[in-house]
């Protein structure tokens, strides 16, 4: 397995948050690859692949992923993630926009790394996604994603 120490995974159906995202990584010069998927199978299919092909693509060192997603939600990708033996330990950082507590409690059932809650407020939005991307590319250092 290789992880690409300066890939982002953002997985966001909304093209706006998207955008925002992207304004606010672009600052951030250690995250050279950001790639984005739109729904949760293909979230799944990019880290995991399925069972005709297997994953092609080098796994990201972070999964940035809203809950509410097309096709499969982030609670169902989550359990995907940690259920197979190539991203079971690969960081997860829900950033949504419920602060529900079931919603809570699933995620950290699962063993999600972190939830934030979307700001509502364009430059505190841009604030917390860079704050998000800079200690999980460059200060964490996460177990199991080089192997162990």
């Amino acid at each position: 397995m290789v992880v690409d120490p300066q890939k982002l995974l953002l997985v966001e159906d909304d093209p706006n948050d998207v955008e925002l995202i992207q304004l606010a990584i672009q600052e951030l010069n250690f995250i050279r690859v950001f790639d984005v998927v739109s729904d949760g199978e293909q979230a799944i299919q990019y880290l995991c692949g399925n069972d005709l092909s297997p994953p092609t693509r080098d796994l990201p060192r972070l999964v940035l992923m809203d809950l509410k997603l097309p096709k499969k939600n982030g609670i169902e990708v989550l359990q995907a993630i940690r259920s197979h033996p190539r991203t079971r330990f690969l960081p997860v950082v829900i950033m949504t926009s419920s602060a529900e507590e079931q919603d809570l409690r699933a995620c950290y059932n699962l063993g999600v790394n972190s939830y934030v809650v979307k700001a509502l407020e364009f430059q505190q939005f841009r604030e917390l996604a860079q704050q998000v991307g800079a200690y999980w590319m460059n200060v964490n250092h996460p177990l199991g994603y080089l192997g162990a």
